[in-house]
């Protein structure tokens, strides 16, 4: 799994110019399957997420996580995070796992996430086409991958 979270003050997503789901401050998250991902894969990454330590304490320094502030988190699929410009200028997105296993992987990563979160959150739609407005805060925008655990 792949995923590219940015720490925002504000996220609308809208499906064919009707606004589908949004948030106030705290994080959106773009992820992207593999079809080596696992059920592990899944509660790091959630664990992760969810404990990242991006947001600022009173002092101005990020020691605090999503749940301290009681941010809001948006998921949206995105298979181009698997993208290999190794040959040419075409992106291949052959690591990228197939809709039939990308759509129950996303299901459970939200699962997963709303259960280590201890609530909802905001998604986009599988497989639209959708238009996604933030403000990024910071900037903070941080790349992790599961099986690259750094």
């Amino acid at each position: 799994m792949r995923t590219v979270i940015q720490r925002v003050a504000s996220c609308n997503l809208t499906i064919e110019g009707q606004e589908y789901s949004h948030i106030g401050y705290g994080l959106l998250v773009l992820v992207s399957f593999e079809d080596a991902d696992t059920s592990e894969d899944r509660e790091w990454l959630c664990g992760k997420i969810t404990g990242l330590r991006i947001f600022d304490d009173s002092q101005g320094t990020m020691d605090l996580d999503i749940r301290d502030i009681g941010g809001d988190i948006m998921v949206v699929s995105q298979f181009t995070l698997h993208a290999s410009t190794r040959r040419g200028n075409r992106p291949s997105y052959s690591k990228a796992a197939r809709p039939d296993v990308a759509k129950p992987a996303y299901d459970a990563f939200i699962e997963s996430l709303e259960l280590s979160l201890e609530r909802k959150v905001s998604t986009g739609q599988f497989g639209a086409h959708m238009e996604i407005s933030l403000v990024n805060d910071g900037p903070v925008t941080i790349f992790i991958d599961s099986k690259n655990r750094e």
